[in-house]
């Protein structure tokens, strides 16, 4: 899960997904990556947890407008 958090803060910072973009859906990532839903959950939560994502429910998964990546 290390190289998943590495590379998604990667993409944050390169501005693959820059401030206030949407994350791809579970499923999507899951696909990119080669790894299950339950191992990209746990790696948003952890990030949701490091404030560098935010939630909105019904609307999905976002970068924070001051990413701490």
């Amino acid at each position: 899960m290390d190289e998943l958090l590495a590379d998604l803060l990667k993409k944050i910072k390169n501005g693959t997904y820059p401030p206030g973009s949407q994350l791809p859906s579970g499923r999507a990532l899951a696909d990119e990556y080669d790894v299950s839903q339950s191992t990209i959950s746990r790696a948003v939560a952890r990030l949701r947890e490091q404030r560098v994502l935010v939630g909105r429910p019904g609307r999905g998964v976002f970068v924070a407008e001051s990413p701490r990546g």
